[in-house]
């Protein structure tokens, strides 16, 4: 065989490789995301298109909020689908937000505060100053993991509703919920840090106490945050989270399947394949 010949056949077997290592089946995405119920729908529902949709393999991440913006901001982690704006997320915006992509709103109409069950006689913040009131809570808010935007929340709303006498119990998205769940189920009194989209407004009798002094602020979006550079090494993969939105019941149907018993994938992919128009405006553009 000539050289030249033989110079050809390993230029043509270098594309090939080349191109076999360029291919969506060998991509990979990093999603980072809080284990809330409200992001573990809405990234196993991300997850699950890029990998049925777009040939994508996904590898999650779950840590606590801030962490999540970190990771974004210094690209070990390529996306999350959790950005809670303008309110609750608003100190890692701002610390972060140089370092990000905001690849828009995902989901509109979101809310955050204090929930009790409908049962209780309280419809405000400044209520839990009452002393029997008080009494019956135990002086205890039930909230969720340290860091969370939502947690800061209630800390400066407890400074500003002078609540001095409570405690802010840390805990976790999933610890929360079981305790509201048994005191529901017994008609007791509790007060939760409460937010909607949740499976919880579903299942049981809730309402947000009253927060005259805005400290929790009104309607919320949530946003998709990317690295730097996403746009550019999988356009693909950006323009499909660009284009991904759905609403608070689409996110409540996926919840509550999770909370029935399904796995946070069996209830994503049931979702998705029962919602093929909607997934197909996410993709539209991508090339498939």
């Amino acid at each position: 065989m000539k050289l030249s010949q033989l110079g050809l056949i390993m230029l043509l077997m270098m594309v090939v490789v080349i191109s076999g290592c360029s291919s969506k089946d060998n991509s990979s995405v990093k999603l980072a995301y809080v284990a809330w119920d409200s992001e573990i729908a809405s990234t196993n529902v991300v997850k699950e298109v890029l990998e049925s949709k777009l040939g994508v393999t996904v590898e999650m991440l779950q840590v606590d909020a801030g962490p999540m913006w970190a990771g974004i901001a210094d690209g070990s982690a390529d996306a999350m689908v959790a950005a809670w704006l303008p309110g609750t997320h608003a100190s890692y915006l701002e610390k972060y937000g140089n370092d990000i992509v905001d690849a828009g709103v995902n989901l509109d109409g979101t809310k955050t505060g204090l929930a009790v069950p409908a049962y209780m006689d309280i419809n405000s913040i400044e209520d839990l100053n009452n002393a029997e009131v008080a009494a019956s809570l135990d002086n205890m808010i039930i909230g969720i993991e340290p860091g969370a935007g939502i947690m800061t929340a209630t800390e400066a709303a407890i400074e500003a509703y002078g609540l001095s006498d409570y405690t802010l119990l840390e805990s976790s998205s999933a610890a929360m919920a079981q305790e509201l769940q048994k005191a529901f189920d017994n008609n007791e009194p509790i007060v939760v840090t409460g937010w909607t989209p949740h499976w919880m407004f579903a299942n049981m009798d809730l309402k947000y106490l009253d927060d005259p002094k805005n400290v929790y602020g009104g309607a919320e979006q949530i946003h998709t945050m990317v690295r730097k550079g996403l746009k550019d090494d999988m356009p693909d993969v950006y323009l499909f989270l660009s284009q991904f939105k759905w609403t608070a019941d689409d996110m409540a149907q996926v919840m509550v399947k999770i909370q029935g018993g399904q796995s946070p994938e069996e209830a994503a992919k049931d979702w998705v394949d029962n919602n093929e128009a909607k997934v197909n405006e996410w993709i539209t553009g991508v090339n498939l």
